[in-house]
């Protein structure tokens, strides 16, 4: 018997049209929905929702909206919603995905035939495919990028090239919501545009092991192992969730030895670098680190500000004032995701509304995000971080001295109080040795023209808002 692998998408058969069982959950499910969240939110978000394709072996059905931010707003406010009502209809559905419906590029699936030859594989051949699932909307063109994650937005670049990249596995680590998956989805994307015979497998560390636990049990773990082995390009997300898990560690271990050997692809993601991970086969870490391991930190205020203007960009009506913008990155800063779900939000209720968007209108929706994200900087931090920084005893940051070796540093601190703080410059100039306010008025203009026309001030007034902004 010979085994002949190959990629299908939507198109080929593997996914149904939405049936009538199906249909009629759907009409069920928007009835309670309408009575949960509200005539107004229902009308305006869910009612235009239609079914899409659904796909029975991965259990996951498309949910098709209008546009691409339609469909990350209603995922973000409705997806577990959306995901548990499906689930409680009991008809095989346990994932939902919102999809813009012009979208035509779906998931693809990797599957393995076996059948006696290539040439005549009958139509009843046995198919056991695996969703790759990786989103259209996610591509390289979309991701933002700033000094926290350059390395490793090239470094997927490189790893999703025509050209055979000089370091494979490419491990990419971050906290939650700073980019990772979306760099998965990019590689998928790129990789198959300009090698679309190439099979191309996406999955997350728990449905690899919930996948090879199933395929022990029903005695297919050849059939496992012949799927995750034919693809030439790996993508693995959230290996944390293996931790400890011994059987499905031996298995990845095997799997990734033999896709190396034979010059696959292989990327994968968590939530820290390969040496904090625990309870991981020291195996794995030892071939994860053995290619090349990229960070992405959290976003400084300059990446914040940048992702608010993309996104600006292409949200139309109403208009976000530059107030709000500033207001957005300076008061959401855990994560890119829950910024970006801070603007969906503001777009979405002016929508619904029809207020425009101002800075008292921002202040009274995100009320909650901005409390959850706080996190109040003093003036004796900042003076303590610059006095680190450049070196100096922090007693002079309110002494008398004007050498330029201490100046320069009080200036520097002077101007990041104005910035980080709510401070007054009369308060201001008090702290730093009693000074006038018109001396902050000087720093403060000081240390901007520099950061214009000296990098390196740039440079250290960029670390020093990020070192204090944690």
């Amino acid at each position: 018997m010979k085994e002949v692998v190959r990629v299908v998408g939507w198109q080929d058969g593997q996914v149904d049209k939405a049936d009538a069982g199906l249909e009629s959950a759907w009409t069920a499910i928007r009835t309670g929905l309408r009575r949960d969240v509200g005539a107004r939110m229902f009308d305006q978000w869910l009612k235009p929702v239609r079914l899409g394709d659904y796909c029975a072996e991965s259990q996951t059905l498309d949910l098709l909206v209008a546009s691409d931010f339609s469909a990350n707003f209603v995922s973000g406010q409705f997806g577990d919603r959306l995901r548990m009502a499906w689930r409680s209809a009991s008809v095989g559905v346990r994932e939902v995905r919102l999809r813009r419906a012009t979208d035509v590029a779906g998931p693809r699936l990797l599957e393995v035939v076996h059948v006696e030859s290539a040439a005549a594989a009958p139509a009843e051949a046995a198919i056991v495919p695996v969703a790759s699932n990786f989103l259209p909307r996610h591509g390289f063109e979309e991701f933002v990028t700033g000094d926290t994650n350059r390395l490793a937005f090239s470094a997927a670049q490189a790893m999703a090239g025509e050209a055979t990249p000089r370091f494979s596995p490419l491990f990419i680590h971050g906290g939650t919501g700073q980019g990772k998956t979306h760099l998965l989805h990019s590689i998928a994307r790129a990789f198959s545009a300009h090698s679309p015979s190439q099979a191309v497998l996406y999955m997350s560390a728990e449905r690899f092991m919930v996948e090879f636990v199933n395929a022990m049990r029903a005695n297919e773990t050849m059939a496992f192992k012949g799927r995750l082995r034919a693809a030439r390009l790996l993508l693995i997300d959230d290996i944390q969730f293996i931790a400890g898990k011994g059987s499905t560690q031996e298995e990845f271990l095997h799997t990734i030895n033999d896709l190396i050997d034979t010059g696959a692809r292989i990327v994968v993601t968590a939530d820290r670098a390969p040496q904090l991970l625990e309870s991981i086969d020291p195996r794995i870490l030892s071939r994860l680190a053995g290619g090349l391991v990229a960070d992405i930190q959290p976003a400084g205020l300059d990446l914040r500000l940048a992702i608010l203007e993309a996104k600006r960009a292409v949200a139309g009506d109403p208009p976000v004032p530059d107030a709000v913008i500033d207001f957005l990155a300076r008061s959401i800063r855990s994560n890119v995701r829950e910024l970006e779900g801070a603007f969906n939000k503001l777009v979405a209720y002016g929508q619904l509304t029809g207020r425009s968007i101002d800075l008292d209108f921002a202040q009274q929706m995100l009320a909650d995000a901005v409390r959850a994200n706080a996190r109040r900087i003093t003036v004796d931090e900042i003076q303590k971080a610059c006095a680190a920084h450049f070196k100096i005893d922090p007693s002079e940051m309110r002494s008398k001295r004007r050498a330029r070796a201490v100046a320069r540093p009080r200036q520097v601190a002077m101007y990041l109080a104005k910035k980080m703080t709510p401070r007054s410059l009369p308060e201001i100039g008090r702290i730093f040795g009693g000074r006038d306010h018109s001396t902050v008025i000087h720093a403060v203009r000081t240390i901007e023209a520099l950061r214009e026309s000296n990098p390196d001030m740039d440079a250290d007034v960029r670390a020093l808002q990020r070192l204090l902004e944690g």
